[in-house]
């Protein structure tokens, strides 16, 4: 019997894999390490040079307070809310209508979302802000959230490939029980998508955690409206960047996320596998 230890392929894959992970946590790495730093030694030393002391905390108790961070977990969170269950409630509705009824112009409408989707945000950015200027949008929390929830084609596509898995026989006996539409699917159809509402959640929730371009836009009151994103950019300036507070509150900001991901991972990767697999 061959010993599988020795197999090429899977050595292959072996070190792929380790490869992979290298790449992958070497920035993360440097920035840990840098985090740990003061002005000078960042200076003087290499990007893997281990720091003097793992105690000196200076950096991230400057990264907290003077990069307000803890209004930008509070603007973020709200944000965060007020999207996910925008996108939540759009997806799983627009998902529901084109899987479940048949209208002229089904595919033209799913092709117009995936035509949209494919155009690049910042081509749009022009009229998009001529319109949330009109609008009286522009540096307000409705007119972010408006822009982070918009149609989001991944989310429908998610929906869509769930709706797909349940048979319309559960409609159709719901139906002639004198069920509506609107209880058929709040009380029937919603509850049995949640691996899919849950990776949307975590997808959604991670694209707009790390969101910049939008929130340094249209949220011109960094007092106030202040991000996670755009709360590092406070130790940027023409002169140079103090780049050991900014990998201090990068540090800072991965925490939260980190947590999330640990808890949930198991949700996600059950809810993208369900997706994938038809019944």
């Amino acid at each position: 019997m061959k010993n599988k230890a020795l197999n090429p392929l899977r050595l292959a894959t072996y070190a792929t894999l380790v490869l992979g992970a290298f790449v992958s946590l070497l920035p993360l790495v440097t920035v840990l390490l840098a985090s740990f730093k003061d002005v000078k030694e960042f200076g003087i030393s290499g990007a893997l040079d281990l720091p003097k002391s793992w105690l000196y905390l200076q950096n991230y108790a400057t990264a907290w307070t003077k990069a307000k961070m803890p209004l930008a977990f509070w603007n973020t969170a709200l944000f965060l809310f007020f999207t996910l269950i925008g996108s939540v409630i759009t997806g799983t509705m627009v998902a529901y209508i084109i899987n479940r009824f048949s209208f002229k112009g089904r595919d033209l409408v799913k092709g117009a979302f995936l035509v949209a989707n494919l155009i690049p945000g910042v081509t749009m950015q022009v009229s998009t802000y001529q319109i949330m200027t009109t609008l009286g949008l522009v540096n307000s929390i409705p007119g972010i959230v408006i822009l982070y929830t918009g149609t989001d084609i991944i989310a429908i596509y998610i929906f869509l490939q769930f709706f797909d898995s349940i048979p319309r026989s559960l409609d159709e006996a719901a139906y002639i029980d004198g069920a509506s539409y609107f209880t058929i699917f709040f009380r029937i159809l919603f509850p049995l998508v949640k691996p899919a509402t849950v990776t949307v959640l975590i997808l959604k929730g991670v694209s707009v955690y790390k969101e910049y371009y939008l929130a340094n836009l249209y949220l011109q009151s960094k007092t106030r409206y202040v991000t996670i994103s755009t709360s590092l950019y406070t130790f940027t300036g023409e002169y140079g960047n103090q780049y050991n507070y900014i990998c201090a509150g990068v540090m800072i900001t991965i925490i939260p996320i980190l947590i999330a991901f640990l808890f949930l991972q198991r949700y996600i990767y059950n809810g993208i596998a369900r997706g994938a697999v038809k019944e």
